[in-house]
């Protein structure tokens, strides 16, 4: 494996991470910031959110869509700069954290689950489904702090992160965006899956304190091992395995 090399510093939480348009795109949580980082260091800053940015992704048209944690809405980034797209308030009370835009723009967006900071017992919470003209529904419920989440190149499935439920959960994607025919994609007791990405194998890694990669019979294999590795989510570039 080649060396870990530091693009860039100077951030305080950094979060949310996606490789697009040639570009690792990400949130600094707790600077209230959306940033956007080249190959060769060069950063850009995309927009301000005050009530703390988190996950990302994009609409067909190009434009971005980020989580506001705080106030519990998906925030859209048009020219005159950032507009509500849904607000997620009427589903749960508790922080949005992650989220994953399919190609037609329909954002699935997780959520606490309870007042982590307060140190309050984990409780199940739901799945979110924002669609681009602001209408939101559950799609899934009974999920332990949902949290990394991607959905398959062929559009059919979707897994997430349940973060205090030590696995990955996977689900088949109906034509309207619903979810249905839930199963283990991998169970991961002892651990804390946080962000996730899946690779051109169609595995999945997982970022929780020391990487770890599944496929879809829950075999970890990580041919890339570095026990001492600290992640709290990740993104691959397109060609970060064709090494």
């Amino acid at each position: 494996m080649s060396a870990l090399t530091t693009l860039a510093s100077g951030f305080r939480f950094t979060e949310g991470p996606r490789w697009h348009d040639g570009r690792l795109w990400f949130s600094d949580m707790h600077d209230h910031k959306v940033w956007a980082l080249g190959l060769d260091g060069t950063k850009e800053l995309i927009c301000n959110v005050p009530q703390e940015p988190s996950g990302l992704g994009w609409l067909p048209d190009g434009r971005l869509l980020v989580v506001s944690m705080k106030d519990r809405r998906l925030m859209r980034l048009d020219p005159e700069g950032l507009n509500v797209s849904a607000d997620l308030s009427g589903h749960t009370d508790h922080l949005i954290n992650d989220m994953v835009v399919d190609g037609l723009g329909r954002a699935y967006v997780g959520n606490f689950g309870f007042d982590l900071h307060a140190d309050e017992k984990p409780a199940t919470t739901c799945l979110v489904l924002a669609l681009p003209d602001g209408t939101t529904r559950v799609v899934a419920e009974d999920l332990l702090f949902p949290n990394g989440t991607v959905i398959t190149p062929d559009g059919k499935t979707l897994i997430v992160g349940e973060t205090f439920g030590a696995r990955l959960t996977a689900f088949a994607i109906a034509d309207d965006g619903s979810l249905h025919d839930r199963r283990v994609w991998a169970q991961m007791e002892g651990t804390v899956p946080d962000g996730i990405c899946l690779d051109a194998e169609g595995a999945v890694w997982v970022a929780r304190f020391a990487d770890q990669r599944f496929n879809d019979n829950g075999l970890n294999r990580n041919p890339y091992r570095k026990p001492t590795l600290s992640l709290p989510s990740l993104d691959w570039q397109k060609s970060a395995l064709d090494m």
